[in-house]
């Protein structure tokens, strides 16, 4: 029997979510706005010697970052965890003697079972997979971003770019796990409730990636998370559509207009299990052929498609719902 929960915890966790929203949609223009409010202030200075340092620092986030556990730990992600619920299922061992890149479906509106499972220690990743580290890859620029960078260095976070995931898989040692959220800003904008379709039939950069280093791919699916949001989508070849394919294309993510339960910006209160695949072995190649990257994107597919349809009914979806792999 569940137990019923007070007032004090359904606001904490209410609470928990907002920030994390909040941040997801404007702590890095928030940045940028401070750092140019700054500069003409008295407190100039502050701004200008944080650019020198910046300019300085530019490599960190794709040599490793600046990772920090006790981040990783606060108490905000077990609430913001508590919300949903979002959980975390395994379904192999993970040895910690090699090099993962787990491919994480589908995008969502804000990646909230990427960004639980695999940013934070909410739901036990190194407990449930002792000696992996797990890395969210995400958008490069993001780390340009006066202030917003060391948030997400600490957090884990790493450039989805060939520089930061090269340092991952090769300089890091043993025992990577390089999330990468495969569909992207495309995928998010197919998230709808009742929908499962996935944009990766033709992305193939990441199994190339994995040949090149000899990483094991590993496919993972988030049931729940387009159940989060109701998004407005415009039908293919409209000009709004066409807009926001334009926006996404210049600046990497896409404009989504979508609402939520409350305040518009809340997410609904839905499970989502994130469901992590057994390893496909991977074997390195320096220089792989395309017929071995068509080989394993292939396996990876299947694996992916097969994942979907074992774990479906035990998490929450009926036996009809079917996957749509575009």
């Amino acid at each position: 029997m569940t137990k019923e929960k007070s007032k004090w915890k359904e606001f904490l966790e209410a609470a928990s979510v907002l920030q994390w929203v909040l941040t997801f949609l404007f702590l890095g223009v928030a940045c940028y706005i401070l750092f140019v409010y700054l500069m003409f202030t008295w407190l100039w200075p502050l701004p200008t010697l944080y650019f020198i340092w910046m300019v300085m620092d530019w490599q960190t986030p794709e040599r490793g970052g600046r990772r920090s556990s006790f981040m990783r730990k606060w108490t905000v992600w077990k609430h913001h965890r508590d919300f949903f619920p979002i959980k975390l299922v395994k379904t192999a061992e993970l040895n910690p003697n090699k090099n993962y890149i787990l491919g994480c479906h589908p995008h969502g509106i804000m990646s909230a079972g990427a960004f639980a499972c695999f940013t934070t220690e909410s739901c036990g990743f190194s407990e449930v997979f002792p000696g992996v580290r797990a890395s969210l890859a995400i958008l490069a620029g993001l780390f340009r971003i006066p202030f917003f960078r060391e948030y997400i260095m600490f957090a884990g976070l790493c450039p989805v770019s060939k520089p930061s995931l090269v340092h991952l898989l090769s300089k890091s040692g043993e025992g990577n796990a390089v999330v990468i959220v495969i569909g992207g800003a495309a995928e998010s904008l197919a998230s709808s409730p009742g929908v499962n379709t996935l944009v990766v039939k033709h992305r193939k950069g990441f199994v190339r990636l994995a040949l090149e280093f000899g990483a094991d791919l590993v496919p993972v699916y988030s049931f729940g998370e387009n159940e989060l949001f109701r998004q407005l989508i415009f039908s293919e070849g409209s000009l709004s559509r066409r807009l926001q394919d334009l926006f996404k294309k210049i600046m990497g993510f896409a404009p989504c207009l979508f609402v939520g339960e409350h305040l518009a910006i809340m997410p609904y209160r839905i499970p989502v299990t994130t469901v992590v695949g057994s390893p496909i072995p991977v074997p390195k190649r320096v220089t792989p052929t395309e017929a071995e990257v068509d080989h394993y994107h292939g396996l990876y597919i299947e694996a992916l498609s097969k994942l979907f349809h074992e774990h479906k009914v035990s998490c929450g979806l009926s036996e009809s719902h079917k996957l749509r792999i575009i």
